[in-house]
């Protein structure tokens, strides 16, 4: 999941915000402003309530973010690249480039994100306790006491053994220093996540169907979310362990067609060695690469103004392609790679583009694998 804004860096750690999270901001500030604040606290102004649930929202969300600025920190110093961090609709998320090394790096990876939220819980019930001591608006212990409750409880929703919640991977790293084997312990947390998800929707969609409420639907939904990222996981740790050992050079295409930064958008689309052979090019300038360019992107340009707006005008830029070396492991890049022609990567070395790398050709590379004689699952 691409961030829709960036928010810049904490802790050397880029952070974006999806588009999604309007939604949870949405209900929480809702929920907060229509609901339980003038619940408690009546006789109010909806201003001093909307005012309240506004502000709590964002508190909220700097929460979420702290708790995934944990797991980046704590992931850098035992050795793993972070790609990013991103909010979203059901939380956040710290895209990690690569996997821990052992199972007490893991262990500390995943178990400092419910201990940041527990901690922050702890910090909110006595900033709550304190305020009503110094007799505070009662509005304004109420939201300290809101956020005392829903950090609680998001460290001990994560802390549940089940992939790919934050309890989940310290049951993969239990199984790992149990059995040695990392392959056999990300299925039994991936096995966990999906039972877990199942209940949770069984559940949810019990509760919204004897009582209409829609924190039912909610369950639900969270549910098929954990079923769904648990699935993923387990099939992306087969393959890691399928591309165990082979380098991005074995499976990309060497010295790809490129298109010059300045080349026009007429000229782009005119030029036949463009038009038929594939739908994303890399962008260079001077000979380094700066992007790419999908051809869908340069049809949306209008006729009119394709023979006046450059290539560059309408790439992705290098700084949001994402960019690996010949050497390094192709199964560690698999966790950064989406669908879509303008998800290409490429392959740099010595600031020349030396390669580009699409899921259809590590698709062609699984299925090379699997079927080769004498294949037991390794290079």
């Amino acid at each position: 999941m691409r961030a829709t804004f960036s928010l810049g860096r904490i802790a050397g750690v880029r952070v974006g915000v999806h588009w999604s999270v309007l939604g949870i901001f949405g209900i929480v500030a809702l929920g907060l402003a229509q609901g339980r604040l003038p619940v408690t606290h009546p006789g109010r102004s909806w201003a001093v309530y909307w005012a309240a649930g506004l502000c709590t929202a964002v508190v909220f969300f700097a929460s979420l973010l702290a708790h995934e600025v944990a797991h980046a920190v704590v992931a850098r110093r035992n050795g793993v690249e972070v790609d990013d961090i991103v909010l979203w609709l059901l939380g956040g998320v710290a895209r990690l480039r690569t996997e821990a090394s052992t199972p007490g790096a893991e262990l500390r990876i995943a178990g400092v994100g419910p201990l940041v939220s527990l901690l922050l819980g702890g910090f909110f019930a006595l900033g709550a306790w304190l305020l009503h001591l110094a007799s505070v608006s009662g509005i304004v212990v109420e939201m300290a006491a809101w956020l005392a409750g829903i950090n609680v409880l998001l460290a001990v929703f994560n802390a549940v053994p089940a992939a790919p919640l934050d309890g989940g991977r310290l049951l993969r790293a239990f199984l790992w220093w149990r059995t040695g084997d990392r392959l056999r312990a990300t299925a039994g947390a991936t096995a966990a996540g999906k039972g877990f998800g199942w209940l949770l929707v069984t559940f949810g969609l019990i509760v919204f169907m004897a009582r209409g409420v829609f924190g039912g639907l909610w369950l639900a939904l969270i549910g098929w979310f954990l079923i769904a990222t648990a699935t993923a996981e387990g099939r992306q740790s087969q393959l890691r362990g399928l591309l165990a050992g082979v380098p991005v050079r074995d499976v990309m295409t060497p010295e790809p067609l490129t298109v010059s930064a300045d080349t026009t958008i007429a000229d782009f689309l005119a030029d036949t060695h463009y038009r038929y052979r594939h739908s994303a090019f890399p962008v260079t300038d001077g000979g380094a690469p700066v992007g790419l360019v999908t051809v869908d992107e340069a049809r949306r340009v209008a006729q009119a103004g394709a023979a006046a707006v450059p290539v560059r005008e309408v790439m992705v830029p290098l700084s949001r392609t994402v960019v690996t070396g010949p050497d390094s492991p192709l199964a560690d890049l698999l966790p950064r790679m989406e669908r879509g022609a303008e998800n290409r990567v490429l392959v740099v070395a010595d600031g020349r583009l030396v390669g580009i790398v699409s899921l259809s050709d590590v698709s062609r590379t699984v299925n090379w694998l699997m079927n080769a004689p004498g294949r037991g699952g390794g290079r």
